[in-house]
Formats: structure tokens, C-alpha cells, sequence
């Protein structure tokens, strides 16, 4: 259901915008996402993916080595915590499904469209609850919608990290960014077995998704094959990313993702070699 909101967020299936947006709105009310705030955030996201000037939405928030060292202690504990796996993957999700969606306090107000979609997205799930209150009991419909809301959630958060956060992907400052080299070098292409690449709608073809987002999922794959530009990216399989979930800052000098352990073996061997 994500993928096909999202897809309708990049003016995909339908003709008609009044149809992708209302389909969206519905499948995002469900999903407890106000899909035009979403979208916005999104395209955002699309627009400056790895410009070092334009981060803070959309994105997982990524510092660079020298803005670490600048942070004070208190800083570098938040954004260490911010990156601890059990925090991106555990709480970080439920967060951003449960409250932030609810009150998105980082939209600017100009935003009007993204705001009545959050209220009224609000509206609606209250009216869900409510129904579901009066018919099934609170309980029994938590026991079921809490899980399946942690579950997926964390599974999106997961594949959208390890689409952007690896060792070799890009970021630059604005004046040196390129939205072409961003999309290739710094979207991976997650190999999953057939049927999870269904399920999830082939948006583990990331670099094709971020070089065109109007190529609905059905085709990414086929994308992908036909055209030789898109075999020069970083493929990912689904073994490999428990590799990348404690890459936590971005290495201006060797252009790279590093860890916090790698930072700190480097000061050692520094301070070695003085």
C-alpha cells in the first residue's frame, strides 16, 4: 500500500491528479500518513538528496566528521543516540508513524496543503478509532493495528537507511552537487529475492527511482536492464545490510560513510603517528 501512495505522490497511475491525490490521501490515512505533507517532504528529499547544504527533510538526518567535532558533548551524545540502531530502527519509526505525522512541527507554516492534510488525516483515524472502538473494543484493535503499524514501519525505515546510508554513496556541498551523480552514486540498488521485490514494489531499484521518479515501480526493474548508465551503481543484498546500520558520519576527506569505532581508530593512529 506504501508503494502505490508513493507512486501516486510522483504523479504516477493516473491521469487525473484529483485521483492519484485522493488515492493517496485514502491509502495514507490508513498507513497514518498524511499524504500531502508526506509528498512535500519527499519531494524534497528527491530534489537535494546528498547536497550537504539542503539536509533536514525527508532524509535520515547525517552529519560530517568535521560538524562532529564541532558539536559540544552534549550534542554528540544526541546524535550518537539519534544513531544507535535500537533508536533508527525501534523508536524512530513508531515515532515518526505515531507523533510526528500527527504534529509535524518541522513544516513551515506557509505550507498550508501539507497542514489541512495532517488535520484531516487526524480527523480520519480518530473516526477509524472511534468505529473501531463501537464495534470490535479498543483492545482487540490495538492488539492488531500496534504491531502491524511497529513492523511496518521499521521495515520502511530500514529499506529507505540502506538505500542512501553505505560507504561509497554521495554527498557533496551544493556548489560542487550534482543531481545526476546523486542519483546514481548515491542510490543503492537493493537485491532482494523475486518476491520481496514484489512486494515491495521494485523500489529497491532506488537509483532508477531517484533518476526519474515519474518511471511508475512496475518498470524500474526493466529500467534498470535496458539502459547502461543505471548497471554503474552500488548493489546492496539484503546479507549485507546489518553492515551498513552503524554508518553514522559522512568523511569529507575520503568520501565515504564511516562508523564511530572507524573515527575513533583514526584519532588513535593519528596521535600514534605524532
Amino acid at each position: 500500500l506504501f508503494i502505490i501512495q508513493h507512486d501516486c505522490g510522483h504523479g504516477n497511475f493516473f491521469k487525473s491528479r484529483s485521483a492519484r491525490d485522493w488515492v493517496g490521501r485514502v491509502i495514507g490515512t490508513l498507513l497514518l500518513t498524511p499524504y500531502d505533507y508526506w509528498r512535500k517532504t519527499h519531494a524534497y528529499h528527491h530534489a537535494h538528496s546528498g547536497d550537504l547544504d539542503f539536509r533536514g527533510f525527508g532524509d535520515v538526518d547525517t552529519i560530517t566528521v568535521r560538524e562532529y567535532y564541532e558539536l559540544t558533548r552534549s550534542q554528540r551524545f544526541q546524535y550518537r543516540l539519534y544513531r544507535h540502531p535500537l533508536v533508527l530502527f525501534g523508536v524512530g519509526p513508531a515515532y515518526q508513524f505515531l507523533v510526528k505525522h500527527r504534529f509535524p512541527t518541522d513544516a513551515p507554516r506557509e505550507w498550508r496543503q501539507a497542514w489541512r492534510s495532517v488535520w484531516w488525516t487526524n480527523v480520519a483515524i480518530a473516526g477509524i478509532v472511534a468505529v473501531m472502538w463501537l464495534t470490535i473494543g479498543i483492545g482487540p484493535f490495538l492488539m492488531v493495528q500496534l504491531p502491524v503499524t511497529l513492523i511496518g514501519s521499521t521495515l520502511g525505515v530500514w529499506m529507505f537507511y540502506v538505500q542512501h546510508q553505505f560507504e561509497e554513496t554521495y554527498w557533496h556541498w551544493h556548489d560542487g552537487w550534482d543531481y545526476y551523480d546523486a542519483s546514481l552514486l548515491g542510490s543503492s540498488y537493493l537485491v532482494l529475492p523475486a518476491p520481496l521485490q514484489w512486494i515491495t514494489g521494485n523500489i529497491g531499484v532506488h537509483h532508477v527511482h531517484h533518476m526519474s521518479a515519474r518511471i511508475p515501480n512496475y518498470k524500474l526493474q526493466q529500467a534498470h536492464d535496458e539502459n547502461e548508465e543505471f548497471q554503474v551503481v552500488t548493489k546492496v543484498r539484503f546479507r549485507d545490510t546489518l553492515k551498513l546500520i552503524n554508518l553514522s558520519l559522512w568523511d569529507e576527506e575520503n568520501h565515504e560513510l564511516i562508523r564511530f569505532k572507524d573515527l575513533k581508530r583514526r584519532g588513535e593512529a593519528a596521535k600514534k603517528a605524532a
